[in-house]
């Protein structure tokens, strides 16, 4: 009983740590085969990869899968992975994730509480996010909707030096909706 948990064990987390496949469970009847130190050892047979790679004491790891014949190499898997990880980890560090900031405003807004809303667009803007100002019109504001259209221009005037309208203005059901996005140097 306890070695067929442990064998199950084992396969289940040689199938779940990536897409590549290791030792056994590479089937063809070919490989291109890399050695541990980078040089190229020629094409031989699946079987063959896999005893210099266990005299090794290393895995053999198919890494180029759809190539003619596949490629495997003979490296430390665990290590191998470790160093995959810190390369994506360290690729998303480096990544700047644009978040889109909503302003929401009503067409009966004060001039205090529409310079409020501006400075907080130029503060959203000068971190890199986009600005979504959305200008909702309840029961007989949608009578004005039109008419209340120089709310958003008035906005996109006065976050010219800073922005540039990304899409214009449009009327979706109960709201117009302007986007804003940083200008670029």
């Amino acid at each position: 009983m306890l070695s067929t948990f442990s064998i199950f064990i084992s396969v289940w987390r040689c199938t779940k740590i990536s897409d590549l496949m290791i030792n056994e469970q590479i089937r063809d009847r070919e490989v291109r085969l890399i050695g541990e130190h980078g040089e190229q050892l020629g094409i031989m047979s699946a079987k063959e990869a896999q005893k210099l790679a266990r005299e090794a004491e290393l895995d053999l790891v198919k890494i180029a899968p759809t190539a003619k014949p596949p490629v495997c190499k003979i490296i430390d898997y665990g290590k191998y992975r470790y160093e995959m990880a810190r390369k994506e980890k360290e690729a998303r560090k480096k990544q700047k994730t644009v978040e889109i900031k909503e302003i929401r405003l009503s067409p009966n807004i004060d001039e205090n509480d529409l310079n409020t809303k501006v400075n907080n667009a130029r503060k959203f803007l000068s971190k890199g996010n986009k600005v979504k100002v959305t200008l909702r019109f309840r029961g007989r504001e949608m009578a004005h909707m039109q008419a209340n259209r120089y709310i958003l221009e008035d906005i996109a005037k006065e976050l010219s030096d800073v922005a540039v309208i990304d899409r214009p203005i449009k009327q979706e059901g109960r709201t117009l909706t302007l986007f804003l996005t940083e200008k670029r140097s």
